[in-house]
């Protein structure tokens, strides 16, 4: 009976993982288990999938720091005058 039980135990994990699911076991309070629970169910639930995972990735997800040269280019550019005049200064006789 328990070779039963391990094959079909081991099956059933073959599915989830087929399916791209993976267990995730953690502990947490008393008062917090049912709100977890809950987005887990969000989560699962294909109507509710992608704006329960947009609002978890917009407030936990730290975005990753941006480089000079991409701050740059998404700068708003617009009325900012970008070439310099070619004044060359006061003449100094050496």
């Amino acid at each position: 009976m328990a070779n039963a039980r391990k094959t079909s135990l081991e099956s059933f994990r073959k599915r989830q993982k087929n399916n791209g699911n993976v267990r995730v076991e953690f502990q947490v309070r008393k008062e917090d288990a049912e709100l977890l629970r809950s987005v887990a169910r969000a989560l699962s639930d294909p109507t509710r999938e992608m704006e329960t995972r947009s609002l978890l990735k917009a407030r936990f997800i730290v975005p990753s720091p941006v480089g000079l040269k991409a701050l740059l280019a998404s700068a708003p550019l617009d009325g900012i005058e970008l070439e310099r005049s070619s004044d060359l200064g006061r003449s100094v006789n050496l």
